[in-house]
């Protein structure tokens, strides 16, 4: 059985664990700060696997010693968004948590995997990689399936149209800059600018773009974590059963795309070998404006990191 060790016991990280264990991919390790949280929402874990008939071994820990051997490593530990915060308003706090949660693991699995999902997300996946110094196609970060998602489930409530005949992609730094490309998105192939009229394709962008604030906002007191844990869960699967999937994660740029040593969401192959491949669309001048303002927002919040730690 594969290893799959979850940084961040927190909602994200158990409903990580809770989605893994449900397609009974890896066996499951939670760590966590929080003495006993881990070991406590593990053994619940456990105990509902004979009620859904999964052979899945899940434990918690408080010391990175338990995720030895792991195939791959999902950090989702961090301090969740309040009201009124932008992602970016985590950097100092999480860099410290994101910094030692990649350092400590790779000691215990130096062949692991690693997607990161804490916020601001793109740059603590860039941290991630510098720290461990492993090579891109071994580190990316959840974005933009929960982004492409989100656009997904409101169009399907505009139409009416199963979640299923429905393709978006959206691209871009994880923060209102994203980018979703409503001329490559479609309903059963007919692209979404022929199917919606312009005004309700703007709302639809405008609430992609605002989802993950829409939703701090309801909750008062933390951040999304069902979809964002869903799609890390998507992202394991595809590496581990090497299913070559194309979804948009937050991958390494080196020249692709025309940008350079930072972290940005752009569509991925994911397999075997992690980020196997980056796909380059063909982006029309709007498209491209909308890509270098989100690519110059995530360009600062790395440059924000490199002032605090040192790389």
């Amino acid at each position: 059985m594969k290893k799959i060790s979850i940084i961040g016991a927190g909602m994200t990280g158990a409903t990580t664990a809770h989605w893994l264990a449900e397609r009974e991919l890896a066996d499951l390790v939670l760590v966590d700060v929080v003495d006993g949280m881990p070991q406590g929402k593990a053994l619940d874990m456990l105990e509902a696997m004979p009620i859904i008939g999964k052979d899945v071994e899940i434990v918690g820990a408080n010391e990175y010693a338990a995720t030895k051997d792991s195939d791959i490593i999902i950090i989702t530990a961090g301090l969740p968004r309040k009201p009124g915060m932008s992602r970016d308003d985590l950097l100092s706090a999480n860099a410290e948590i994101v910094g030692k949660a990649a350092t400590e693991t790779l000691k215990y699995s130096p062949d692991a995997f690693y997607i990161v999902l804490t916020n601001p997300l793109d740059t603590m996946a860039y941290l991630t990689m510098k720290k461990t110094g492993l090579p891109r196609n071994r580190v990316v970060g959840q974005a933009g399936i929960l982004d492409s998602a989100r656009m997904r489930a409101f169009v399907a409530m505009e139409t009416g149209v199963s979640v299923e005949n429905i393709d978006c992609y959206v691209l871009g730094g994880h923060g209102d800059e994203m980018v979703p490309l409503t001329r490559h998105s479609n309903i059963a192939g007919i692209p979404l600018r022929e199917y919606l009229p312009p005004d309700r394709l703007e709302a639809i962008v405008n609430r992609t773009r605002k989802g993950g604030g829409e939703i701090v906002n309801l909750l008062k007191t933390g951040s999304a974590f069902y979809a964002p844990s869903a799609a890390c869960a998507q992202m394991a699967e595809a590496i581990l059963k090497n299913k070559k999937l194309i979804v948009p994660c937050a991958a390494y740029m080196d020249g692709e795309y025309g940008l350079h040593d930072m972290f940005f969401g752009v569509p991925v192959m994911l397999g075997a070998n992690g980020m196997e491949k980056i796909i380059e669309y063909q982006l029309d001048d709007k498209e491209k404006a909308m890509f270098d303002k989100s690519a110059a927002a995530v360009k600062e919040t790395h440059e924000a990191l490199k002032k605090l730690v040192s790389l």
